[in-house]
């Protein structure tokens, strides 16, 4: 069914508490496994068409944030959201204490048991107030991001169609726009201070209330965290200073050299070439288009599925000037439907959206073939490397896109890839200080990022950026405020696709196997154990990203 043709009706939330009530009885006077699994699959449906019409409003609001009938459909939501994740465990607790959890975890898997445990850990029907007012904050936080409104010459941008300005071949250009998306944030800095503030506080309170010191270890059991810790992540970012850090630098190094300066600004972080970034000279249909042939080249899985999203219309690209920033992928499973959500703005960023999220939309797509619903819902560090690992898959493809700057798009990319793995561990550890430490202040918050810069990105200078220069870069990341912690998700990804990145210059094909077979497995195994199987090491694990900095390296030639 085309996404525009998909009905949508608000959630009777009484008819939803009956039938969660309904089944968490059946499931009790199941008198075998196999009755609850029967039991199990009624669940599956419930839970499905929740899902189904929760992110529709969620996709017509991020679409047009100005739109006053899906607006008050997505704060409905946000107000029930905490009410049904109540509903769901009190049933999934009867599923975890059953007396037949022998025979169901033969049939839905180990995996899927963890993550009960970890859910019951990371809520409590107390918590609801807080969550609900932690969701107005973050809608809040989104609205005020998506409807800026910033003047170029004359005509009003938002900040996803300013983003070709700030990535200028013309340098003066470039500083103009980095001088006004500075002046966008600097001027409701104090809001986001306020916005933050309340979040921190909210939070913390969520976590004492469970009985944690602070948020973190919550943000960790939120964010289905089963097969590691902070300990693993701290390993990891130390790692990533050791090694990786001083790998980057030689990479910024030779962008400085290409770009001819004498000293590499902010204005030119994401500049790659002096003659400018390669972008394509295409329509975003055209793109799409050109990226159905690109799947149906790669193989017969990707083929069906690209054919799937294009006949469904699954793609909202356009940029709008009242359209949500940013881009995603989310899943639809009435329709066993992906869709993918962005905002083209003439860049190189609009091939991402055709490997990166269609990455995610593929795994996605594989995913629904499996009929154990628990096997779909992936951790985000597993989530990320099938789509950053598409990112790499599709290189050879460029010049499809890109024709004889297909080769410019590569060496951008992958120097582009390498330099936010130091700034995702920065992100990350930022969080975990916020949330050790949620008495600081604004001010001690931006001390902390500022030396968080000077550590993990010591090339960078702002040239007295009124804003940026005291330690305000981080308010524009939205993830600090709509998703603590998830943020190393995507360093640990990325990690793991430049070792198929390794593996492709080796043998495409096998590395290809060895993709598809990951995005198959989806949840049914851990995460370590899960890419063992694969032939990935783990990231945290000692000596992996010494290993995979030298092979890099090699390969590239620094």
């Amino acid at each position: 069914m085309k996404f525009q043709d998909m009905p949508y009706q608000r959630l009777d939330m009484e008819k939803v508490k009956a039938e969660f009530q309904t089944l968490t009885e059946e499931l009790k006077l199941a008198k075998s496994g196999e009755e609850q699994f029967a039991v199990h699959q009624k669940y599956y449906k419930l839970t499905n068409h929740i899902v189904t019409v929760t992110t529709l409003a969620h996709i017509r609001h991020d679409v047009d944030m100005t739109d006053a009938f899906y607006e008050k459909e997505q704060d409905y939501y946000d107000e029930i959201q905490p009410e049904i994740q109540n509903l769901k465990q009190t049933y999934e607790k009867v599923l975890f204490h059953s007396p037949y959890r022998a025979e169901l975890e033969k049939k839905i898997g180990p995996v899927a048991f963890k993550n009960m445990e970890i859910a019951q850990k990371a809520f409590d029907e107390s918590l609801i107030p807080l969550m609900q007012s932690e969701n107005a904050l973050v809608n809040r936080y989104n609205k005020l991001i998506a409807t800026a409104k910033i003047d170029w010459e004359g005509e009003e941008l938002n900040l996803s169609l300013l983003r070709p300005y700030m990535t200028s071949k013309d340098r003066e250009v470039r500083r103009l726009a980095w001088k006004k998306y500075s002046a966008f944030f600097e001027s409701i800095s104090d809001q986001l201070d306020e916005l933050y503030d309340e979040l921190v506080k909210n939070r913390t309170e969520q976590a004492r209330k469970m009985g944690y010191e602070n948020f973190v270890e919550l943000g960790y059991y939120r964010m289905m965290r089963n097969s590691y810790g902070k300990e693993e992540v701290e390993r990891f970012r130390e790692q990533i200073r050791t090694y990786f850090v001083p790998f980057t630098q030689k990479l910024h190094e030779k962008r400085r050299k290409r770009l001819g300066v004498e000293k590499l600004s902010y204005i030119d972080e994401s500049v790659y070439f002096k003659e400018g970034n390669p972008a394509p000279a295409m329509k975003p249909e055209e793109i799409l288009q050109a990226g159905q042939k690109m799947y149906h080249d790669l193989s017969p899985e990707t083929a069906k599925f690209m054919d799937f999203m294009m006949e469904n219309e699954l793609f909202d690209v356009l940029g709008r000037k009242t359209k949500r920033a940013g881009g995603y992928m989310t899943f639809l499973p009435d329709y066993n439907a992906p869709f993918v959500f962005a905002n083209f703005n003439g860049t190189s960023g609009d091939l991402d959206v055709i490997t990166h999220e269609c990455g995610h939309a593929f795994q996605g797509f594989l995913a629904a073939e499996d009929p154990i619903q628990e096997h779909w819902d992936i951790t985000m560090e597993t989530a990320e490397i099938h789509s950053m690992s598409m990112e790499f898959f599709a290189d050879k493809y460029m010049e499809m896109f890109l024709g004889a700057d297909a080769d410019r798009y590569r060496t951008m990319h992958l120097e582009d890839a390498a330099a936010f793995i130091p700034y995702g561990c920065m992100v990350d550890e930022f969080q975990h200080i916020v949330y050790e430490h949620p008495e600081m202040t604004p001010q001690e918050r931006r001390q902390a990022w500022t030396k968080l810069e000077q550590t993990y990105k010591p090339h960078l200078d702002y040239e007295g950026d009124p804003f940026f220069s005291k330690g305000g870069f981080w308010q524009k990341q939205q993830h600090i405020f709509n998703d603590p912690f998830y943020y190393i998700d995507y360093v640990l990804a990325q990690t793991c696709a430049f070792m198929y990145k390794v593996k492709m210059m080796e043998n495409y094909e096998e590395a290809w196997e060895s993709y598809l077979k990951l995005c198959r497995l989806s949840a049914g195994k851990f995460y370590a154990d899960m890419l063992h199987e694969v032939g990935l090491n783990v990231p945290y694990e000692e000596g992996c990203i010494e290993e995979m900095t030298k092979k890099l390296g090699e390969m590239i030639g620094v």
